[in-house]
């Protein structure tokens, strides 16, 4: 079975950091740039798990993740939420909207890797 994982971030080079820890422990890792139609992605088809960026271009990550929550089907779905800004209100508001996990940047790579198995019981 594939093991799916829809990141989205605009940062290239977190792009290409996140990309290489999961497809090295076969991860197929799908990615998009942009806040606006982030939502369409998720559902077709429908990833394992979802990383996501707070701060995108043309809507946040907070809005797709309401998105997300609201969605039947797809609200138990795993969404670690990920910020450079990693201040208590950004970590408050990602736990009361749902987010499985909350993390600031930077990360370290076992980090990322440990909270996507944990997450999806991989």
């Amino acid at each position: 079975m594939d093991k799916r994982v829809l990141l989205i971030e605009d940062e290239p080079n977190i792009i290409e950091a996140i990309r290489f820890i999961l497809a090295r422990d076969g991860w197929r890792v799908d990615t998009h740039a942009e806040g606006s139609p982030a939502f369409a992605r998720v559902a077709e088809p429908r990833p394992d798990i979802v990383i996501l960026d707070v701060m995108l271009p043309g809507r946040s990550g907070f809005d797709i993740l309401r998105d997300i929550r609201s969605e039947s089907g797809l609200d138990g779905l795993p969404v670690l939420m990920l910020t450079a800004k990693g201040q208590v209100k950004d970590r408050d508001l990602a736990e009361r909207m749902g987010a499985s996990r909350f993390m600031a940047k930077p990360f370290s790579n076992t980090e990322v890797l440990a909270s996507v198995r944990e997450l999806t019981g991989a």
